[in-house]
């Protein structure tokens, strides 16, 4: 016995999840200074989280693209495994966690009523569940990760408990996210009952690994249990990333929300959800092939039409945000469905994300920034005048709206492009007309937004005094938003353009 111990404690690589513990000790280390440090002192807490990200950042990066010794494989015992896509994704929510850091230090100026000290170690402690949540290996590891980071944005979402749509936002969140979890609960229980039973062919005695569960579902591929613990999986997941039947939540839950911990929603969380998505499809419900693809088709098919439809007549920021969010997740669902069929579609999945994130943060990062007080009740009519009074920021709105509808030369254009390309090569010709005509759809609310900035210059009516004509906060914008914005906006650009540099990263 003593032997099997010490066999699984070589198997424990801690520094190969050296970038999770150091998060967590951040995290640790706030509520230290919180207790030990007097309460004017607090204010160092977004300084430090803040920058130590940063340099978190930077040293992933450098050991990412310099070091020879990237860890592959899996780790604790089968619990974790290491790869080219885990380790982009540990970066990508890395950039998300850096990004939402400064947007929280900007909003909680503008609600000093708000205690921010709990903010940064939550958030800190989902991003590290986050980037452990996309390299599981195992179901155990899986549901443990994602209720971690469901748990902290429970709390995040209602992080303005004394504003009843904040209240209600968290509330929605939670049953809804209480459902899904139990869906996805009792589909782990049906695979592990199933693979575990040793009357069937290939089954395991550690049922809840994913190379184990891979074996026997290509043995058992007919088995009703097995489809319908697949099933029942995928439905709980597709919770996450906001796909039809289970978006119901996004337009409420988006707007009550403060707008850090909605923009982390809206990228960071869908994100993670598709990542996990398509390392189930690659792994052990690949043999349920012919089984899941209609499935996962006819739900991305809705979702496409449901999220730009519902867009169509939104004038609320975040509720129309929220809704075009929706959509995004079916093109990203027909990268899922093709990569059944091509190798290579889980990097164009990847790929759009990335570019998803780079666009959205611009556009989130801008709206906080136009109404800092009241972010939840922002229409488009807040916008108008918006590039006549400051060109940086209406410059900025437009290239992170353009990507995001997919309009050349942008990253956002690419990214659709290779989703598209690897349905074609795919067959999958009815899922590429329906994403066709859902982008023609998207054109005509985003454009609706771009010329709303543009176009519409009758934001200050001619009969106000002039006190009443002061030009809004927004008008001047200081030199940290602008070198933030202008790095998104420019990579949204360069990315569009070439693609060179990320040859030996995607595809």
């Amino acid at each position: 016995m003593q032997n099997i111990y010490q066999i699984y404690a070589q198997l424990n690589t801690w520094n190969s999840i050296l970038p999770e513990i150091l998060l967590a000790l951040l995290a640790l280390s706030f509520l230290v200074i919180e207790i030990t440090l007097p309460k004017e002192k607090h204010n160092y807490i977004p300084k430090i989280a803040f920058w130590g990200q940063v340099m978190l950042l930077i040293g992933a990066l450098a050991y990412f693209t310099f070091s020879e010794n990237l860890i592959y494989g899996e780790s604790f015992s089968g619990l974790i495994k290491h790869s080219m896509r885990g380790e982009l994704m540990r970066i990508f929510f890395l950039f998300c966690s850096v990004l939402v850091t400064y947007m929280a230090n900007f909003y909680f100026k503008h609600h000093e009523k708000l205690s921010q000290t709990e903010f940064y170690p939550i958030l800190l402690l989902i991003t590290a569940g986050l980037m452990l949540l996309v390299q599981s290996n195992n179901f155990i590891m899986l549901f443990v990760t994602l209720e971690t980071v469901t748990i902290g944005f429970y709390v995040l979402v209602s992080y303005r408990r004394l504003q009843a749509q904040s209240l209600e936002a968290g509330l929605k969140y939670l049953i809804l996210g209480a459902f899904s979890s139990a869906i996805l609960l009792f589909g782990i229980v049906l695979l592990y009952g199933v693979c575990g039973n040793p009357n069937l062919s290939y089954s395991s005695s550690d049922p809840m690994n994913f190379s184990s569960l891979e074996i026997f579902t290509s043995a058992n591929s007919d088995n009703i249990l097995v489809l319908a613990g697949a099933i029942l999986v995928l439905a709980g997941i597709a919770f996450k990333i906001g796909a039809v039947p289970f978006q119901i939540w996004i337009p409420d839950v988006y707007q009550g929300a403060p707008i850090p911990t909605t923009a982390f929603l809206a990228v960071a969380s869908k994100a993670a959800g598709f990542i996990v998505l398509i390392n189930l499809i690659e792994g052990p419900f690949a043999p349920l092939r012919d089984s899941l693809v209609p499935l996962l088709s006819a739900m991305a098919v809705v979702t496409i039409l449901f999220g730009n439809l519902g867009a169509l007549s939104q004038r609320n920021i975040k509720r129309l945000l929220g809704l075009s969010g929706i959509a995004h997740a079916g093109y990203l669902l027909i990268g899922v469905v093709a990569s059944f069929y091509i190798t290579w579609a889980g990097d164009a999945v990847l790929f759009y994300l990335y570019t998803y994130m780079f666009a959205s943060f611009a556009v989130f990062i801008v709206v906080g920034l136009v109404t800092p007080n009241d972010d939840t009740n922002q229409t488009l009519d807040d916008y108008k005048n918006l590039f006549k009074e400051n060109s940086f920021l209406g410059g900025v709105l437009v290239i992170g709206l353009g990507s995001l509808a997919g309009i050349p030369p942008l990253a956002g254009f690419i990214g659709k492009f290779l989703i598209f390309v690897a349905a074609y090569q795919a067959k999958l010709y009815g899922l590429l007309a329906i994403a066709v005509i859902g982008v023609v759809i998207s054109i005509y609310y985003y454009f609706g937004w771009i010329m709303e900035v543009v176009y519409r210059h009758n934001k200050y009516p001619v009969d106000k005094t002039d006190d009443e004509l002061a030009k809004p906060e927004w008008a001047y914008v200081g030199i940290a938003p602008r070198l933030i914005l202008g790095c998104l906006a420019s990579i949204t650009v360069i990315l569009g353009i070439y693609q060179g540099m990320l040859k030996y990263l995607f595809l």
